[in-house]
């Protein structure tokens, strides 16, 4: 039974609770350790970096609250770094980091990755000639460039998918986007750091199974990868979400990281 949880947000970026009413809805399901990866970055929310403004007040909360329950969680601080964040950030200041990708840049636009539906469906038929593969190709292209960065974490590996529950607009094994999948999970493996196994679309309702799919499970563990399970959790309800119903599954396809620190 997993009680960890590393992907987790609060009002000090887009979360819907604050840092202490996520430690306590913890503590109250028997959580063991929990991580809290505020955004680096934000630009749909106020259009600059997170991180700068937000982190001394948030590094100090997050101390605070380790204080303050430690004997009853583990509590770490940790940061989501968006790929291609330009702010300085010293990450020696946190406990790790999760890579991930949330924008893409495409003919001189920002792509927004998983924003909204409707969005994400216009910026593939004008900018991607209405291929949502091309999309993914391009997605993939630069989550391989996540081997680049200093993290401790592949967050929601195949986010490019977010709205594509029950394969809406495209086939997810379709080998185009496979080909492009596979080819990020070699790029990043000699990093020798866990994907996360993400069950934040299944809360929110977008998908009936957790990122990434199980193709791209069984192909990390085929490859010598492992994973930990994450919620990318914004409210305190939905901390450690449904782990417990995919655990056997995923354990069968990759090899899970029951311990795992930073």
């Amino acid at each position: 039974m997993i009680r960890s949880d590393f992907h987790t947000h609060t009002t000090f970026c887009d979360g819907k609770n604050t840092a202490e009413e996520m430690v306590l809805s913890a503590i109250e399901r028997g959580m063991t350790r929990l991580g809290f990866s505020m955004h680096s970055e934000l630009r749909y929310l106020d259009g600059k970096d997170v991180v700068e403004g937000r982190s001394p007040a948030y590094r100090a909360e997050i101390a605070r609250l380790r204080e303050k329950y430690r004997d009853k969680l583990e509590i770490l601080c940790g940061v989501e770094l968006e790929l291609d964040m330009q702010s300085p950030i010293d990450l020696t200041v946190f406990d790790y980091a999760i890579g991930s990708v949330h924008y893409l840049e495409k003919d001189g636009q920002t792509v927004f990755v998983d924003y909204d539906a409707d969005l994400w469906k216009k910026e593939v038929d004008e900018l991607y000639g209405g291929d949502p593969i091309a999309f993914a190709e391009h997605y993939f292209r630069n989550v391989a460039r996540l081997s680049d960065r200093k993290i401790n974490i592949i967050g929601h590996f195949d986010l490019c998918a977010k709205f594509n529950g029950n394969g809406k607009y495209f086939d997810e094994r379709d080998p185009r986007y496979l080909s492009a999948a596979f080819g990020a999970v070699d790029a990043l493996l000699p990093l020798g750091i866990p994907f996360e196994i993400n069950t934040g679309a299944i809360a929110r309702g977008l998908r009936d199974r957790p990122y990434p799919n199980p193709d791209i499970m069984r192909y990390i563990g085929e490859h010598g990868g492992f994973v930990v399970f994450n919620s990318d959790s914004h409210k305190a309800e939905t901390l450690c979400f449904e782990f417990d119903r995919w655990e056997d599954e995923v354990r069968r396809l990759v090899p899970v990281a029951d311990d795992w620190r930073p």
